[in-house]
């Protein structure tokens, strides 16, 4: 833990007192967003202080061209950046003739701000004295709305207290705005015209290079004490900037108030010429409805997925906040609603990662969305791969692979690699694995196998295929082997033999010619379409198979355990808790080559094969393996704390499965690794969900069938979560000495608890 100034609250985020140095951390963890669009918690009213401006619209990027200090064949032309889009949210604030800054006034009091996860609304209020002496109270809440998600609504209020003042809002649409990740400081946005009518104002404005077209809008009303009153605005524009003015004259103890409503369209929904058309249409909405009413909409919509998404945790308020919290992330950030879209890891809190596509999407997030939403937004998210198979071949073509195969990238907008650091690009192939291993997850989970005949099959032949040509035969070892990768473990660059990117190139091939046999003997006619398409023989098969039988898996025989790779042993074996507290996180602190010569995990590596093929192991073997590698993981990545705390409750070192919960459902919240002003860690958070539901209740399934086996940390009293398991809704609430399964409608279920079979008639409940 690196910050505790968040207060425990079960329902809200909540920072009390105004500390220039929080900002930017605070602007990350009050983020808002609505699936198509989000922004860092920054000020409406201007601020001279360090501060991180983002605003960001869902699948508008910039091919950011690559800078590296050497160029290698086979590097991407670009990185994807996600642009820090034009700021919709400014309301520039003057009180008699002063600007109001936080950073500049003579005392900031009664600093407050929430983020209320369960209505989805940010607030912010203080009072403040101005250098001139004014003394006022200031009132602001925004949010960005679920139902109308091109549209966000902001209420900003001035109350002065200590006399009568002249107050001016000047709200504002400004596109000249920058990037805090750029390579080469270029220009991202082309501003092609600014407009304004009767308190509307517009900035069209497109991405150099990629020619995604967008407006930029807003309107705006004023009020007293709650009644609206017409004051003729002033307006300034040029070329990137609009603002209105308007001015009122407001008694001491009079409130002022702007209602701001603003937003994009964009050509991705609508066709480039009608921007401004569709956004006089947003708009009309917004102003007809009004402040108030969105907001009740806002809570309704939230309310909606809690009552399927939320998981409960009574007697310890800081574990309640942290999964709440990271719940409500995961929502604001995907929804479902469109399947070009993916999720970035750090969602619209920053601009690390480039806002991109990852693994972290297969291994960790489909498991949240599959069981919390209907099963078709888990769907699109394979379809989303299906529909970049071409550019993962494309992909796979520019290293020197062949006949199809298929390399996913590690990092993506639109299928193309846009990841320019060596040892990720070319190295990282393990990601390959998750994208296989998301298909046959989803096909366990829901028992769709449709996906596999009409998309998926294709998918997993160009995986094997690339495995197959990654593979060397080694006459020494009498094995095939897969040299020159890096792993999950991001500490260990350019190792031969990881461990558990061998174990997944096996299982890839193997899964793959299962379901070609299978496709072959149910679905003949997607067979036939799928063999001629791809030109697959049964001797290329025999090919694969002779891979896979012969894969070699490094092993010590002293230890009892898989190695990480090959030379894991000759590291200096000093464990983590032997490592000076003064050194971590040690990527902060070391350079990179003593890192690469130590013995640090950076996150699961072996444990995460463990954790992906529990079945294929036993609980004796996962125990001789957490033992070995936990002592030396530094959780250094924030996909590592959660398959820890999982894997400790399988094997029952509960205490251990509490303390990484909490790490993993706070990383962020208690800054664990001191970056948290960079931008959430949204893909973890779903591994966070994980911890408690496939952690604490045990859930898998087993032959077919749905599996708990629950458990429950000392420090708490109960926790309870909700499951959409083939369309039937089981909700779980496991307390002290019993747990109860209560089935939502439906027909009768049979369940396993501890490995026993139950049953569960609709619409009631059964006690364990």
């Amino acid at each position: 833990m690196n910050q505790d100034y968040i207060k425990p609250d079960n329902w809200s985020i909540i920072e009390e007192g105004f500390h220039a140095e929080r900002v930017e951390s605070s602007e990350s963890l009050f983020s808002i967003g609505n699936g198509a669009m989000g922004q860092r918690a920054n000020f409406e009213e201007q601020y001279s202080g360090k501060t991180f401006q983002g605003s960001y619209i869902a699948g508008v990027y910039y091919p950011d061209k690559t800078r590296v200090g050497w160029w290698k064949n086979g590097y991407p032309e670009y990185f994807a950046k996600v642009l820090n889009a034009p700021n919709w949210i400014g309301i520039n604030v003057a009180i008699n003739g002063e600007q109001l800054d936080l950073n500049k006034c003579k005392t900031v009091q009664d600093f407050r701000r929430e983020l209320n996860m369960k209505e989805g609304w940010l607030s912010r209020t203080f009072k403040a004295t101005l250098q001139n002496g004014i003394e006022v109270e200031v009132n602001a809440k925004r949010f960005l709305s679920l139902n109308q998600d091109e549209m966000g609504v902001i209420n900003y209020q001035v109350t002065p207290l200590n006399s009568d003042a002249e107050i001016v809002f000047q709200p504002y649409i400004d596109s000249g705005i920058t990037n805090e990740d750029t390579n080469w400081d270029d220009k991202f946005w082309d501003t092609t015209q600014v407009s304004h009518d009767n308190n509307q104002a517009f900035i069209q404005a497109k991405t150099m290079k990629t020619d995604f077209y967008t407006c930029t809008f807003m309107e705006s009303k004023v009020f007293i004490n709650g009644k609206s009153v017409l004051v003729e605005p002033n307006v300034s524009a040029d070329a990137t900037l609009v603002s209105y003015s308007y001015k009122q004259n407001v008694k001491q103890g009079e409130t002022y108030a702007i209602h701001k409503f603003g937003g994009y369209t964009v050509d991705r929904n609508h066709d480039k010429n009608a921007l401004v058309t569709a956004a006089k249409s947003v708009l009309a909405t917004a102003t007809q409805l009004g402040f108030d009413t969105l907001l009740e909409q806002q809570k309704q919509a939230w309310a909606n997925i809690w009552d399927m998404a939320d998981i409960t945790i009574s007697g310890d308020v800081k574990a309640q906040q942290g999964i709440r919290f990271n719940i409500f992330h995961l929502n604001q950030t995907y929804l479902g609603k469109d399947s070009r879209l993916n999720i970035g890891p750090k969602g619209f809190t920053g601009e690390k990662y480039g806002g991109s596509t990852y693994w972290d999407t297969e291994a960790y997030c489909i498991p949240f969305y599959m069981a919390t939403k209907d099963q078709k937004v888990a769907r699109s998210l394979l379809e989303y791969r299906y529909n970049h198979l071409q550019k993962a071949i494309e992909n796979a073509e520019k290293l020197g692979f062949t006949n199809g195969a298929a390399l996913y990238p590690m990092v993506t907008m639109n299928g193309e690699e846009c990841h320019n650091e060596w040892e990720i690009t070319f190295e990282e192939i393990h990601r390959n694995g998750a994208i296989a291993f998301a298909i046959y997850n989803y096909h366990r989970f829901t028992n769709d196998y449709s996906y596999i005949p009409e998309k998926g099959l294709e998918v997993l032949i160009g995986i094997a295929r690339f495995w197959h040509q990654r593979a060397t035969f080694s006459t020494a070892k009498n094995k095939y082997v897969i040299l020159g990768v890096t792993g999950p473990n991001e500490y260990e660059n350019n190792v031969n033999n990881n461990w558990y990117t061998n174990y997944i190139a096996k299982w890839c091939i193997d899964y793959a010619i299962e379901n070609i046999s299978k496709v072959e003997a149910e679905y003949d006619t997607d067979f036939t379409r799928i063999m001629n398409k791809v030109k697959l023989s049964k001797a290329e098969i025999a090919q694969w198979k002779s891979v896979a039988d012969a894969m070699y898996f490094p092993y010590s025989e002293e230890h009892n355990v898989y190695l990480q790779q090959d030379g894991f042993l000759d590291k200096e074996l000093i464990k983590v808790d032997e490592l000076d507290a003064s050194q971590r996180p040690i990527n902060q602190y070391w350079s990179w080559d003593r890192i690469l010569r130590s013995p640090y995990i950076k996150q699961a590596d072996t444990l995460q094969g463990f954790y992906f093929f529990e079945d294929h192991f036993s609980t004796e073997e996962l125990e001789r393996h957490f033992d070995f590698y936990e002592p030396y993981t530094v959780h250094e990545s924030s996909l590592s704390p959660c398959v820890h705390s999982i894997q400790a409750a399988k094997i029952d070192r509960m205490e251990q499965a509490y303390t990484f919960y909490l790490r993993t459902s706070r990383l962020d919240l208690d800054d664990y690794n001191k970056e948290v002003h960079e931008g959430l860690h949204i893909t973890s958070m779903a591994g966070t969900w994980m911890s408690i539901v496939e952690g604490f209740g045990g859930m898998r399934v087993k032959d077919n069938t749905l599996s708990f086996s629950p458990k429950i940390p000392k420090e708490w009293d109960g926790y309870s979560f909700k499951i959409n398991f083939r369309n039937q809704i089981i909700k779980v609430n496991v307390n002290q000495g019993k747990t109860n399964f209560e089935l939502e409608g439906g027909e009768s279920l049979d369940i396993l608890v501890n490995d026993k079979k139950v049953t569960i008639e609709a619409n009631s409940l059964v006690t364990v």
